[in-house]
């Protein structure tokens, strides 16, 4: 089968870089959800336990319960609890959500500064946050996601505008109806970067942590190595002569004689098809032939190739973003921790 290595010199690195903007460790909160945007939800655990950062964020109540031994605080982005923790929070995403929170659930309420997608509206906080007291939930911080922070648009500063009036309504009304040292949050990694002086209660890391982010020119940070490598072993290999073809629907015809050979990944396991006749790997390996469901070829007859260690240069060959190539590799992909 194919692996995953998953370089940890890198990943503190990426975490150091990312500490010099929140001015402390003590501000990440690492975005852990689906499987840690590929690496594997308990290994990318493990080693930022080590690095001593003590806050996740995930997706649902399954992420959290794995992890909750790693770390002092989880929040979870879109579930309602059916476990109980004192570690874990669980977000508010719509005022007629609330009546399914159980009595005494810490909450965070997401308010919608622009993006439009979940988060209550602006001016529905006054209701809410009588909502939340009467269902006697614990309300212990407002936050935002940025629709454009890693765009060169005004959105990032009205969104901020925005979400300033929020803390201030937001201080007032926790004064009203009793909750004590609301917290804040709008920062995701994009959006720390643009910072000059970040004063948030903690910032939502993802992307940058695992070394794939792309900015703009103007608001490029230098420094971010990618965690996540993955190889493939060989699993036949054959000399193919000039005029054969290769693979399903014969879509690739050999100009020579070549040696391809077939290695175990495919887009089973993560490989998108749409990358058939159109890859080379980082050490000039040609993928040839359409993509099959386990296997993939190459002009090679390497035991083992490095398929890529950079998710951003498949991701422009394919069009989209490296979340999307990364969160694609299945979780039973074996996973190795390298230095």
């Amino acid at each position: 089968m194919a692996y995953i290595t998953l370089n940890k010199n890198n990943f503190f690195n990426n975490l150091d870089i990312i500490s010099r903007f929140t001015k402390t460790k003590d501000k990440i909160a690492l975005v852990l959800k689906d499987n840690a945007y590929g690496h594997g939800l308990i290994e990318m655990a493990t080693l930022a336990q080590e690095y001593g950062v003590q806050k996740a964020v995930v997706q649902n109540d399954a992420e959290a319960k794995k992890i909750e031994q790693f770390f002092e605080y989880i929040l979870v982005l879109a579930d309602i609890p059916t476990i109980k923790s004192e570690k874990i929070r669980y977000t508010i995403n719509d005022k007629n959500s609330i009546q399914k929170f159980p009595n005494g659930t810490k909450v965070e309420l997401k308010v919608d500064t622009g993006m439009h997608r979940n988060g209550i509206a602006m001016h529905e906080l006054q209701e809410v946050f009588e909502a939340i007291k009467e269902h006697g939930l614990i309300l212990e911080a407002v936050f935002t996601h940025h629709k454009s922070a890693d765009e060169l648009t005004s959105e990032w500063f009205w969104q901020n505008d925005n979400f300033a009036k929020i803390k201030e309504k937001s201080l007032e009304l926790a004064k009203k109806f009793g909750f004590e040292n609301l917290r804040f949050h709008s920062a995701n990694s994009a959006s720390l970067m643009r910072h000059l002086n970040f004063d948030e209660d903690m910032a939502r890391i993802g992307i940058a942590a695992y070394g794939c982010m792309n900015l703009p020119s103007a608001l490029h940070v230098d420094g971010f190595k990618p965690v996540l490598s993955l190889y493939a072993q060989k699993i036949s290999s054959r000399k193919i002569q000039s005029g054969e073809r290769i693979g399903y629907g014969g879509t690739y015809e050999a100009l020579q004689e070549i040696v391809v050979s077939n290695y175990n990944f495919g887009y089973g396991d993560g490989f998108f098809r749409v990358c058939s006749n159109n890859y080379t790997t980082p050490h000039q390996k040609v993928l040839v032939g359409r993509i099959s469901m386990d296997n993939s070829s190459f002009i090679c007859d390497d035991d083992e190739i490095l398929i890529f260690n950079d998710a951003s240069l498949v991701a422009k060959v394919i069009q989209t973003v490296s979340y999307e190539v990364l969160t694609s590799l299945k979780e039973i992909i074996v996973k190795k921790i390298v230095y």
